[in-house]
């Protein structure tokens, strides 16, 4: 079992959870494919980077991310960082041939997609973009259905994420409302993951025809660098333009005949972390909400007469990663437990020399489907999606 330094670039919110992660994974999978050590965090000064260090349990903290790169005893660089900066990392790290997991978006747009896949497509190296909520065993589950021929061939998605911490017109101006740092509003920052779950679950998407929405033009302009969420409230003082989406609403024609919907806000008020699809197939349907992450409603056609319709499987030791999580179905997981699993899938692509999905082929891939988003939203027609050939 060896020990692999990671290096975490950006101290935030995700920082925690990438961080917590690295602690538990070998906690929960045990014997654990490799060791994670949390060797150095960078933040943009030293004083938030000695924080953090502190606060994460890394032996050594940066204010330069180039450091990190440039260290031969780091062998994982970790990118969590507003979207602005994830290429400049990303291909510096690759040039490094240093591991990488990258948040997600994986860019701002296809075209720095691209240059961080190409970057990393001939290199020895894993490389993972964290859409870590199909990591949920219920997710896993339904691909598990889906594989098996249990509900025959899919007819139809229809998946959704909706938020309500940027409803408030108050809420400040962060960088996930300024195009020139997100990329896009809730198109990058929540409908790709619904997205990643719909190309996971079904397959490819060739067209899109898309509406995006701006409900609230002007925020409060935010004081400090700390991304809050919603959870604080700005005053009177002077407001700032946003340039990115609140909405988007996009039905989709997938490469193998079935259709669909996706809807992703985050102006709506009373869901708080509201993800979920259904899909239909010839042979039954599936369905599953976040907010009861341990659950997944399935409904098979080939049930009699009488006792068909939706049941639900709570998972638990019989269920994808269950060897590793709690003994008792239903006893329960959080957002943690979908990171833990994604550093355990990670971790053990490297120490076996294998790959992980999703990569960067998978989040260049969702970033030529946002680029056809905004396109067809600025058409109001359908457009084809490119697809890559990773």
């Amino acid at each position: 079992m060896q020990n692999l330094n990671v290096g975490l670039i950006g101290g935030g919110f995700m920082g925690k959870a990438h961080s917590l992660a690295y602690a538990a994974m070998p906690m929960f999978f045990w014997p654990a494919p490799a060791l994670p050590v949390r060797k150095v965090i960078a933040e943009a000064n030293p004083e938030l980077a000695a924080e953090a260090a502190r606060r994460f349990g890394f032996e050594n903290s940066t204010s330069d991310w180039r450091s990190i790169i440039d260290d031969p005893d780091i062998h994982v660089v970790d990118i969590a960082t507003p979207n602005h900066l994830h290429a400049e990392i990303a291909i510096a790290a690759a040039e490094a041939g240093k591991h990488i997991i990258c948040e997600k978006p994986l860019a701002r747009t296809g075209e720095e997609s691209k240059a961080m896949y190409d970057a990393v497509k001939d290199k020895d190296l894993v490389h993972m973009v964290a859409f870590n909520y199909r990591r949920t065993p219920a997710v896993a589950l339904a691909k598990k259905y889906i594989e098996e021929g249990a509900i025959g061939q899919i007819l139809n998605f229809r998946g959704t994420y909706l938020q309500d911490w940027s409803a408030d017109p108050n809420s400040p101006l962060s960088w996930r409302f300024q195009k020139s740092i997100a990329g896009s509003g809730a198109l990058g920052d929540i409908a790709t993951h619904v997205i990643d779950m719909a190309r996971y679950l079904v397959g490819e998407f060739s067209a899109v025809n898309a509406v995006l929405s701006t409900w609230i033009p002007e925020r409060p302009l935010q004081t400090g660098g700390a991304d809050a969420l919603g959870t604080v409230r700005g005053g009177e003082g002077p407001r700032g333009q946003v340039d990115v989406d609140d909405e988007v609403m996009t039905m989709i024609r997938f490469a193998n005949g079935a259709v669909g919907s996706v809807e992703a806000t985050r102006n709506a008020h009373g869901r708080n972390n509201y993800i979920t699809f259904e899909i239909h197939g010839t042979e039954g349907s599936i369905v599953f909400n976040y907010e009861r992450r341990d659950e997944l409603q399935v409904c098979f056609a080939s049930d009699q007469a009488d006792r068909r319709g939706f049941r639900t499987v709570y998972t638990g030791p019989a269920h994808p990663y269950g060897e590793g999580l709690w003994p008792i179905p239903a006893l329960g997981i959080g957002y943690g437990e979908t990171k833990i699993i994604e550093a355990y899938d990670f971790f053990k692509a490297i120490a076996e020399g294998g790959s992980v999905n999703p990569n960067f082929a998978d989040g260049y891939q969702v970033a030529l489907i946002d680029d056809a988003i905004v396109e067809s939203a600025a058409k109001e027609s359908w457009v084809e999606v490119p697809q890559i050939n990773a």
